[in-house]
C-alpha cells in the first residue's frame, strides 16, 4: 500500500528559510501571490544566523569616498576574477538599497554617535563599507525579516526535508518533502520554485556550520532537476575557527574580531602576518589569512591545540563588549576564556561554498524552467575568495530579485503540468532508504569529513585528490546499506542519510573541480600547481548525464564591462596574489 501523500500547492515555493529563501518570499508575497516557504530547521534558526560580523553596502557613512564601482573592484580583484561581472555589479549598485529597507523594517544596526548607520572595516575592503549589528549581525537580519513575513502572513513549515524537486516534461512544478519529526509526506506544488538551501562547507571535518546543515542536499537537488553546477572546489576556508572544545572545533570566530584590530601571533610571539602581507597584515584577503594560518601551524608555530593566536585584549574590555559581544561570551561559556584578557588559539575552518547552482544573473533562473535560486547555494558573485560582508548583500539582492521574476513566471502560468508519477517515484524513493541495515550514516558522514580534510583541505595536490575520489566511490558503494528505522522519536535517520547521499555528490563535484584546476588561485591552493594560471580564466561546470555520472566542462569567464575596467586597473598583480605562500 502506497505510503500517505499531503499536496500543498501554491503560486511561488521558497526552499528554505535562511535569508535568501525569506527575502525571496517577501519579493512574492508583495507582488500579490500566494508564497509559501518550507525549510529543515526551527523558524529563525537558519544558518544565516551565524554570519556574524557584518553587511557590505556603499553608504558612505564613515568614508563618502566610497562608490559602488570601489566594491565592485573589491570584489572582482580578490575573488581573482572568477567572478561573473554582471552579478558583482548588481550586487555592488543595490546593496544600499537593501541595506536601508532593511533599516525601514527596524534591524538592529550599529549606530554612530549622530544616528546614522555605522561602518567598519573588513578585510581587503578599500574603505569601510560594512553595517553591522555587534557581532550578530545575520541574527539581527533573519529577526527583521521574519518580522515581516509575520507581517505579510506568509506561512513558514517547519523541519521540512527535501527529498526530490518533482518535474514534469523539463519544468519544475515543485518538492516533495516529509516531515523530520513525523514523516508526513507533502507534495509541495507550484507555479515557480526558488532554491534557497544553503552550500556544502559541512562536509568538511573543520567547519563553521553546525550539525545537519549545509550538507549541499540543494547541489544534489539541481544536480538531479537538470541544472549545472560551478566552481564547486572553491571553498572558503575562514582562518580563524575554534579549535577546542572538540564539539565546537571549526565554530566561527568573526573576521570582526580582526576588523576591530585583532592581531595573531604564533606559538613563538611573533605577529606573523608581515611575512605574508606586509601592508594589509590581519586585514589581508581570507584566503591569504587562511594559508598563513596554515602554514604557521604546518611548520610547527602553532599552539597546544594546532591553532595560532588571535589577541583582541589590547582593546579593552568595555570595547570588546560593545563591539564583539558574542565573541566574549562564546569563549566563556566554551572555554571559560575571557578575551579581554588572554588570546584565542584559532585554526582555518570551511566556511563557505563559492561554487554551486549556475544561474542568469539578472533573473536568477537555472537552467530549468521554472526553477531559480539564490544565496549560497548559487555561483557567480565570489568567484575564488569571497569578500567578507558580501554573502549577506548577496542574499538580500539576490533573494530579492529571485522572488520578484519567480513571480512574473507564476503570473505568466495558465497552466502547469503536474505528474502523479513523479510523485509517486519521489516517495517509493523514500520508501527504499528504510531498512534494516549493516552501515549507519553518522560514522560514513565522520568518513566522508575526514576524507574531504585531507584530501581536499586548504592546501591539494593531484594524488590526494585522486585518493579523495577513489574514498568517496567507496563510500558511495555502502550507501545502499545503511540502517533506516524511524521510531518513535521522528524519522531523523531518513534525514541523515539523504545527507550522506547528498554530501557525497557535492563532496565528489568538490574533487573532481579541484583536480581539474591546475593552478593556485585564491582559496585553491594546489602545491603541485603552485602559480596562477595564465589566461584564459575559466569556470569549471559540472552536470549529470544520462548514466547520473557527473561530467566536467571549462566555460570562459564572461569579460568584465569597459566602463568598470579602469576601476580595477592599477591594483597588485594577480600573480603575487596568487602564488602558493611558501
Amino acid at each position: 500500500m502506497a505510503t500517505p501523500t499531503r499536496t500543498s500547492v501554491s503560486n511561488v515555493l521558497v526552499i528554505g528559510a535562511g535569508g535568501a529563501g525569506l527575502r525571496a518570499a517577501i519579493a512574492a508575497a508583495q507582488a500579490g501571490v500566494q508564497v509559501t516557504v518550507i525549510g529543515k530547521r526551527t523558524r529563525k534558526d537558519a544558518h544565516t544566523v551565524l554570519a556574524a560580523g557584518g553587511i557590505n553596502a556603499v553608504l558612505g557613512t564613515v568614508d563618502p569616498e566610497d562608490s559602488w564601482q570601489q566594491h565592485f573592484a573589491d570584489t572582482m580583484k580578490e575573488g581573482y576574477f572568477l567572478s561573473d561581472p554582471r552579478t558583482v555589479e548588481l550586487m555592488a549598485r543595490e546593496a544600499p538599497g537593501a541595506i536601508l529597507e532593511l533599516e525601514d523594517w527596524n534591524c538592529k544596526f550599529a549606530r554612530t554617535p549622530d544616528g546614522r548607520l555605522d561602518q567598519r572595516f573588513f578585510g581587503a575592503h578599500k574603505y569601510r563599507r560594512t553595517c553591522y549589528a555587534g557581532d550578530y549581525t545575520g541574527r539581527a537580519i533573519i529577526e527583521a525579516l521574519d518580522a515581516k513575513i509575520e507581517s505579510l502572513d506568509i506561512p513558514v513549515i517547519e523541519h521540512q526535508y527535501v527529498s526530490r524537486l518533482l518535474m514534469a516534461e523539463g519544468t519544475c512544478f515543485g518538492a516533495f518533502a516529509f516531515d523530520i519529526n513525523s514523516g508526513e509526506r507533502t507534495a509541495y506544488c507550484a507555479d515557480a520554485v526558488v532554491l534557497a538551501t544553503g552550500g556544502h562547507t559541512r562536509i568538511w571535518r573543520k567547519s563553521s556550520s553546525r550539525r545537519d546543515e549545509n550538507n549541499g542536499d540543494g547541489m544534489f537537488l539541481a544536480l538531479h532537476a537538470g541544472c549545472r553546477l560551478a566552481d564547486m572546489e572553491l571553498v572558503q576556508f575562514h582562518p580563524t575557527g575554534m579549535v577546542t572544545p572538540e564539539d565546537m572545533a571549526g565554530t566561527l570566530v568573526t573576521e570582526a574580531v580582526r576588523g576591530e584590530g585583532g592581531r595573531l601571533y604564533n606559538s613563538e610571539g611573533h605577529r606573523f602576518m608581515g611575512r605574508y602581507d606586509e601592508e594589509r597584515m590581519e586585514l589581508s584577503t581570507r584566503d591569504r589569512v587562511a594559508l598563513a594560518n596554515y602554514t604557521e601551524i604546518a611548520e610547527g608555530r602553532g599552539g597546544p591545540n594546532g591553532g595560532v593566536f588571535l589577541d583582541i585584549s589590547h582593546i579593552g574590555k568595555d570595547a570588546i563588549l560593545e563591539k564583539l559581544p558574542r565573541m566574549y561570551r562564546q569563549f566563556l561559556e566554551y572555554q571559560m576564556l575571557d578575551i579581554s584578557s588572554h588570546p584565542m588559539e584559532v585554526a582555518p575552518t570551511a566556511h563557505y561554498s563559492m561554487g554551486g547552482v549556475v544561474v542568469d544573473p539578472d533573473t536568477h533562473a537555472t537552467d530549468v524552467d521554472g526553477l531559480f535560486a539564490a544565496g549560497e547555494v548559487t555561483t557567480g558573485l565570489h568567484g575564488a575568495n569571497r569578500l567578507g560582508g558580501n554573502s549577506l548583500a548577496e542574499i538580500l539582492v539576490f533573494g530579492k530579485r529571485a522572488g520578484e521574476t519567480a513571480t512574473a513566471l507564476s503570473k505568466t502560468r495558465d497552466v502547469v503540468l503536474r505528474s502523479r508519477k513523479a510523485i509517486a517515484h519521489a516517495s517509493d524513493e523514500l520508501d527504499s532508504f528504510i531498512s534494516h541495515g549493516s552501515e549507519f550514516a553518522r560514522p560514513l558522514q565522520r568518513s566522508l569529513r575526514n576524507l574531504m580534510w585531507e584530501h581536499c583541505g586548504v592546501v591539494r595536490d593531484g594524488g590526494g585528490l585522486e585518493t579523495g575520489l577513489k574514498k568517496i566511490s567507496e563510500l558511495s558503494a555502502v550507501l545502499g546499506d545503511v540502517d533506516v528505522r524511524p521510531t518513535s522519536e521522528g524519522y531523523g535517520d531518513l534525514a541523515h542519510v539523504l545527507d550522506l547521499r547528498a554530501s557525497l555528490l557535492s563532496g565528489e563535484t568538490s574533487l573532481l573541480g579541484a583536480l581539474a584546476r591546475t593552478e593556485t588561485r585564491g582559496a585553491h591552493n594546489r602545491s603541485d600547481y603552485p602559480e596562477v594560471a595564465d589566461d584564459p580564466r575559466v569556470n569549471y561546470v559540472m552536470r549529470l548525464d544520462s548514466d547520473g555520472a557527473v561530467n566536467v566542462s571549462e566555460l570562459g569567464v564572461q569579460a568584465m564591462p569597459d566602463e568598470l575596467v579602469r576601476y580595477v586597473e592599477g591594483t597588485e598583480a594577480l600573480g603575487a596574489e596568487g602564488r602558493l605562500l611558501e
